[in-house]
């Protein structure tokens, strides 16, 4: 049960992270940046496999790589939903 609570800490650090390096926030406050980091996690392990230092079986820079992927889409898919 812990590792699961820290599991959802780290990928809610690691989306919050990438939020703040691209400069724009992903919708949902804390649930969205433990969502981001958790997809972004899954992204950045397909786009860039496993490599670098590890923090509850997130591989740092892939996650923050593909998290920082994950907001400037969800970013840019709302920008154009909210075109008039």
């Amino acid at each position: 049960m812990f590792s699961f609570i820290w599991f959802l800490i780290i990928g809610g650090i690691l989306g919050w992270l990438a939020s703040l390096i691209i400069g724009k926030d992903i919708p949902g406050g804390i649930i969205g940046n433990i969502i981001a980091g958790i997809i972004g996690a899954w992204i950045g392990g397909k786009l860039l496999g496993k490599w670098g230092p590890t923090l509850s079986d997130f591989y740092i820079f892939p996650t923050l790589i593909g998290s920082i992927v994950l907001i400037f889409v969800v970013s840019f898919i709302l920008k154009l939903m909210h075109k008039d």
